[in-house]
């Protein structure tokens, strides 16, 4: 059970991953990272409440590792966030560093509380 689990999550990272990947290909930096973070946070808020409201406790636990941990987690890149955090601190750019930071992270932090309003609309 727990190896097909793993499996789900490494399926789910791969398909993340190339969804994170193409997204670098249509925004320029850092936009490509701010996208992803913002939509990935936005999704993670509607999946939470979609797979609580029809999954049920077992259908949560099914699709959680594949939709939450594995695709999410391939496609949002706080790594890289972080990555590029530091390289605009090391070009000099600190105001806009911190304006990216911060930016960032409301961005994200409003995003999922929009994806769990919206889905707790359109399901309930």
């Amino acid at each position: 059970m727990r190896t097909m689990i793993v499996l789900h999550v490494a399926l789910g990272g791969a398909l993340g991953a190339m969804a994170r990947y193409l997204c670098t290909l249509t925004f320029a930096f850092p936009f490509a990272t701010v996208f992803v973070n913002v939509l990935g946070s936005l999704v993670m808020g509607v999946a939470l409440v979609w797979l609580a409201e029809h999954g049920g406790d077992k259908g949560f636990d099914r699709w959680q590792p594949f939709v939450m941990t594995g695709v999410l987690g391939g496609f949002t890149t706080f790594s890289a966030f972080s990555l590029d955090t530091l390289r605009l601190i090391e070009g000099g750019e600190l105001v806009a560093a911190v304006g990216y930071a911060i930016g960032t992270v409301v961005l994200c932090v409003a995003a999922v509380f929009a994806g769990v309003i919206a889905a707790r609309g359109v399901l309930l």
